[in-house]
């Protein structure tokens, strides 16, 4: 998944923020304010683009229906790998050991 940018980031934070506190997601009009954008159009444009990047999912004909997607973290699977290797290096394990595991975990996009 990309990384937002920081308008992006600004919109989802509102949207998470303002879902959480009144149960029900903002309308574009509430995030035209919220953000100081001109026009309800500038919001929905700033919409479609995090729906096409994949930070948003919304429900097409149901107003107030966006969802900010959260980016998977995998914690604990970057943590077993670090284990891992680890051990391997503490048992003097040979190199092409530690580099495949390190390889499937770039194949993973995960960040050791």
């Amino acid at each position: 998944m990309n990384t937002p940018t920081k308008k992006q980031t600004e919109l989802l934070n509102f949207i998470v923020e303002f879902t959480e506190k009144n149960d029900y997601c903002p309308s574009y009009r509430e995030i035209m304010h919220a953000m100081h954008l001109s026009s309800v159009s500038a919001v929905a444009e700033h919409i479609e683009n995090c729906v096409t990047a994949g930070f948003l999912k919304k429900t097409p004909k149901s107003a107030r229906s966006l969802e900010v997607i959260l980016p998977e973290t995998h914690e604990e699977t970057v943590e077993l790998f670090r284990e891992k290797i680890a051990q391997l290096e503490s048992a003097g394990a040979d190199d092409s050991k530690i580099t495949t595991l390190t390889e499937a975990a770039k194949i993973l996009e995960l960040e050791l």
